[in-house]
């Protein structure tokens, strides 16, 4: 049977990369002629839809059929949640904050910024993004560059789609990696997280097509080995993410204890990530919250500048003022935890 299998692949990927015999325009018609083996008909699935999608029929052939599955890649995936809590418990940021930005991050990301200081300041003045908020995402996502991932990509990409929950978007991302290649990106660069994310800024693939940036000049945006290209790249999510120039993510302020917050409770529901968003509060400017009373711990905002309260552990305790710079860190990662551990670690490094 294993002989039949390698030899039913052998034919139908000859006909599919051109290389002789019938074309086949969709994965049923490879269904119709592979061996019983699941894992075999499934690689038949996505060297189709990679061709579809353009992918080379030579990146496709050298590199589909030997994939074996990842099961530890689709263990983890079972084992994610599908969806945050709807309990409506409020979760308090505070001991996180003390987890993830650690005398450690703190201090390592003053070398790393000092080392890098010249290019990120000009960096900053290309892209408008906010240099220390660059270099916390770096610190943040693979401890500034340290750990990147030893998955495999291609292999635990397609285990994931193989596996379903998700499977539409672990084949786009799958086949994003093979063009990542077909760009000339060296197929042993191809490591990251179990779930796909990789290079410096742990970038999706398809993520990575689409905003990888050449930060040093050389003419090529390696974000698995060049920490400026890594940095570039980061840039230019958050600015393609809304980034303004000039404005803080967020300033501290105080909340009074008079304030009506039933009156500043947000109607909007959002579509994604519905639970980070229902903790905060509707936009206002910053004039108009002087007006009921919150007032900034030290730096503060322009009058004009619209903004939102997040007050992480609850009311009562500390507050932020937050704007859509902030929103944009959440695109990159929809957790308030993430985004406010982000702010507060550019903040210590750049020692605002």
């Amino acid at each position: 049977m294993k002989i039949l299998a390698n030899w039913l692949w052998v034919g139908m990927l000859a006909a599919l990369v051109g290389l002789g015999g019938p074309s086949m325009t969709s994965p049923s018609a490879a269904f119709a002629q592979s061996a019983s083996d699941p894992w075999t008909t499934y690689k038949l699935r996505l060297a189709i839809l990679a061709r579809q999608k353009g992918v080379r029929p030579q990146t496709v052939a050298a590199y589909v059929p030997g994939l074996s599955v990842n099961q530890t890649a689709i263990r983890m995936e079972a084992t994610e949640p599908g969806a945050a809590s709807s309990s409506g418990t409020i979760s308090m940021i505070s001991p996180y904050l003390r987890r993830h930005v650690t005398p450690s991050m703190i201090s390592r990301g003053q070398r790393n910024y000092s080392d890098h200081y010249t290019s990120l300041r000009r960096l900053e003045q290309r892209t408008g993004v906010d240099s220390g908020v660059l270099m916390a995402i770096w610190g943040h996502e693979t401890s500034y560059g340290q750990v990147t991932g030893t998955y495999d990509l291609l292999e635990a990409l397609a285990s994931l789609g193989y596996y379903g929950r998700r499977r539409d978007f672990f084949e786009s991302e799958f086949i994003a990696a093979l063009k990542l290649i077909d760009q000339g990106v060296p197929r042993w660069r191809m490591k990251g997280s179990w779930a796909g994310a990789t290079g410096y800024p742990q970038f999706m693939p398809s993520v990575a097509l689409r905003l990888r940036a050449d930060g040093d000049g050389d003419g090529f945006a390696d974000i698995w080995s060049n920490e400026l290209d890594g940095l570039a790249s980061i840039a230019m999510y958050l600015r393609d993410a809304g980034w303004k120039q000039n404005v803080p993510w967020g300033v501290a302020v105080r909340v009074p204890a008079t304030i009506n917050r039933t009156a500043i409770v947000s109607r909007v529901n959002a579509p994604r990530c519905p639970q980070v968003f229902r903790r905060h509060s509707r936009w206002l400017t910053m004039r108009e919250w002087r007006s009921l009373g919150v007032s900034p711990v030290g730096r503060s905002l322009p009058d004009s500048e619209l903004a939102f309260l997040l007050e992480p552990d609850g009311p009562y305790s500390n507050g932020y003022l937050l704007t859509a710079n902030y929103r944009a860190i959440l695109d990159y990662n929809c957790s308030n935890f993430y985004a406010m551990s982000v702010g507060v670690l550019a903040d210590a490094i750049t020692r605002r």
